[in-house]
């Protein structure tokens, strides 16, 4: 893991943004980089959540997300976009804990999240602002990047 000053500026850099799988052991000091350069963050379990029904819920309680949310990809993609009911942030970073059941139940729902999500880190990448959603999976769940 690298040190806070380092996952500060990896953070700060909206061209790195995106959606990552991340080991879970690593996961608070992460959160702790993002916190102290005053992101916004929304850590958000997903444990039980095995459908895009839940997802949604989830995704619309820990983001706080206004009432006209539609819960459809659609509607996430819009929200993510704007983020105008938040406070004012330097950066965000989403935190989705425990992905690993929706990603074995709903592995095709699970990856359109992922594309979301990375949608709106580009699109804010655009404007300049980092923004990070971050799967912490346990070592032996990790995607293999080798690119061998």
């Amino acid at each position: 893991m690298n040190s806070s000053a380092e996952l500060q500026s990896i953070l700060l850099d909206p061209a790195q943004s995106g959606a990552y799988f991340f080991a879970e052991d690593d996961t608070a000091a992460l959160l702790a980089a993002a916190q102290a350069i005053e992101f916004r963050v929304a850590d958000i379990s997903l444990q039980g959540a095995t459908d895009k029904v839940e997802l949604m819920e989830r995704l619309a309680a820990g983001l706080q997300i206004p009432s006209w949310f539609g819960g459809n990809w659609d509607g996430l993609a819009d929200v993510l976009r704007d983020l105008s009911w938040l406070p004012a942030a330097p950066g965000y970073l989403i935190c989705l804990r425990h992905a690993s059941g929706l990603r074995v139940a709903e592995p095709n729902e699970f990856d359109t999240l992922l594309d979301v999500l990375n949608e709106a880190a580009f699109l804010w990448a655009d404007d300049g602002k980092p923004f990070w959603a971050i799967l912490p999976l346990p070592a032996d769940e990790l995607p293999d990047t080798d690119d061998d």
